[in-house]
């Protein structure tokens, strides 16, 4: 125990938790406070709710969350950790806290007598909650982040599954104990998402380091077509209702797409080396990254999916894993930010924006990485989500940087041939001049 103590930032840890509970219940208790001022608080609940049984035994794994909570700041084995775990949990609280301000909502019918056991924690979580406090549900959006956290603790498949089932009978229990409606559970794990995200907990910059306002007007523009598109689907989640809600998804996922396009750039989707998204990431943009897909295949679904460059390298569409067999297992190369590799060895990634020009180094990055592809004596696919920019782009750079191509003239005319489809304007001529302007291998 002594050594668990001194390997770990114990002290941090409480120093977190001293300021953590007194936020939590501050805030929480004033939005309560807040709705109960008000004359008329909504209340936005389902008509089948109603058939939801009431399981006051369920209210042992509610509670338990706080459990959690307290203790996971001390299984943090370094200060960065355990510091981007604590912003998440005071962002998740911050952000809710706002919703509840901003729309007050009431729990639509009231809980039955409770005797026993349960009675206990049901008084207790009475004095100080109120049936406000109610979309995102703040329960949720913890049990999201702290799911996270402690899964990374955990290596036995058993202890895996205990954990998963744990964090489901806490989510679970919000309905059966009354305490929610159906639709503070989503959007109370979009809230969870979004702080796993804003905060990941490996050495790499934050989405709130990495806000770099951006000055290319094409970038402006994307960002206010995602931006519109997602208030028209705001627009009609609301305006349907129901199962219209669930159009609220993909509004916030087009959100955060316009963010990245306005601010964050290719690193807001959280795209790995290896051409992999983390999961919260994977779970944000699922309805953006889904279009993309189907756009994807309706655009090459008549073309190969590589086509030869020059002998070793091959340019194309991100494949699936059994284009990428049959094309003999070559090492892949992404210039994909929105759309994942298949999980294959040696894979590699450098992330660029959809119709975006890179800035030269960018392009420069791309084609070293092909290049080191290569001298480990492996066939290269190159590929992104169509095949026509941003790969072809890589591609050129490195015929000139690294190949045999004389000019860039040259480089581009070679890969043209190979696959006429490709789509380079000024804007991606001018870039490649730049990067390929001063350096060459011999």
């Amino acid at each position: 125990m002594r050594r668990w103590f001194a390997e770990r930032p114990w002290r941090r840890a409480i120093a977190w938790l001293v300021l953590l509970g007194p936020l939590f219940y501050a805030t929480y208790g004033f939005a309560n406070g807040w709705a109960a001022s008000r004359a008329v608080v909504p209340t936005l609940a389902f008509g089948w709710e109603r058939g939801i049984p009431f399981w006051p035994w369920t209210i042992f794994p509610y509670w338990t969350i706080n459990v959690f909570y307290a203790l996971s700041l001390f299984f943090a084995r370094d200060r960065h950790t355990m510091d981007r775990h604590a912003l998440r949990l005071v962002s998740a609280t911050v952000i809710a806290v706002s919703c509840f301000v901003a729309w007050p909502l009431r729990f639509g019918f009231g809980q039955p007598a409770v005797s026993g056991a349960p009675a206990f924690l049901f008084d207790a979580l009475r004095g100080f909650d109120q049936p406000f406090n109610q979309a995102p549900s703040l329960h949720i959006a913890l049990a999201v982040i702290l799911w996270d956290w402690y899964r990374r603790f955990i290596r036995p498949r058993w202890a895996r599954g205990v954990l998963h089932g744990w964090a489901f009978a806490i989510c679970a229990s919000v309905l059966t104990t009354w305490q929610h409606h159906f639709i503070d559970i989503p959007t109370g794990a979009l809230l969870g998402l979004v702080c796993v995200w804003l905060w990941p907990l490996e050495r790499v910059a934050s989405i709130r380091q990495g806000w770099r306002v951006t000055r290319d007007p094409q970038r402006w523009k994307l960002a206010g077509l995602y931006g519109v598109g997602a208030l028209i689907l705001l627009g009609a989640a609301l305006a349907i209702g129901g199962l219209g809600l669930w159009l609220s998804w993909p509004a916030a996922s087009l959100a955060l797409v316009a963010l990245n396009y306005a601010a964050l750039g290719a690193r807001g989707f959280q795209m790995d080396g290896h051409g992999r998204m983390r999961w919260a990431a994977r779970w944000l943009f699922a309805p953006y990254r889904l279009g993309a897909a189907v756009n994807a295949w309706a655009w090459t679904r008549r073309l190969p999916a590589s086509v030869e460059v020059a002998p070793g390298l091959r340019l194309g569409r991100i494949p699936s894993r059994d284009e990428w067999a049959a094309a003999g297992q070559p090492r892949l190369v992404s210039l994909c930010a929105e759309l994942q590799l298949p999980a294959v060895d040696g894979a590699r990634c450098v992330p660029m924006l959809d119709l975006v020009v890179p800035p030269p180094h960018r392009l420069q990055r791309a084609a070293h990485v092909i290049d080191a592809q290569r001298r480990a004596g492996h066939t290269v696919w190159v590929c992104c989500a169509l095949g026509f920019s941003r790969s072809a782009a890589a591609t050129i750079a490195w015929l000139r940087l690294h190949g045999t191509s004389a000019s860039l003239g040259d480089a581009e005319a070679q890969v043209r041939r190979a696959r006429p489809q490709i789509v380079l304007r000024r804007a991606w001529q001018n870039a490649l001049d730049h990067a390929t302007r001063h350096t060459r291998t011999p």
